[in-house]
């Protein structure tokens, strides 16, 4: 729910008031009684972008993005070379009575 700021305009009193957008506006002061509340148009909050993730994923400009993608692709293994068969990785294992080994 957003914030507004009133202020009366007879006595003066000025507040912060949490409201939703559908709910109108307070007329009447708490301080004085008076319906002389008015809804202060203020400046707003200001935005802060802090952190790395709204710079990386955002902004960042077209030379960038092709240098990481570069990067990326140097750091993967090549697709382009064969796969070994792991049947051929494997040594048999030495059975039990073989006489071929000792």
């Amino acid at each position: 729910m957003p914030t507004y700021d009133y202020r009366c305009d007879e006595c003066g009193h000025e507040l912060e008031l949490f409201q939703s957008f559908s709910e109108s506006p307070k007329k009447k002061c708490p301080a004085c009684g008076r319906l002389k509340l008015k809804r202060v148009i203020g400046t707003g909050a200001g935005i802060i972008f802090k952190g790395s993730g709204f710079y990386e994923t955002d902004y960042r400009s077209d030379s960038y993005r092709k240098g990481a993608a570069a990067e990326k692709k140097a750091g993967e293994p090549a697709k382009d070379t064969p796969a070994k068969d792991k049947k051929s990785e494997t040594k048999p294992a030495d059975k039990p009575g073989d006489s071929s080994t000792g």
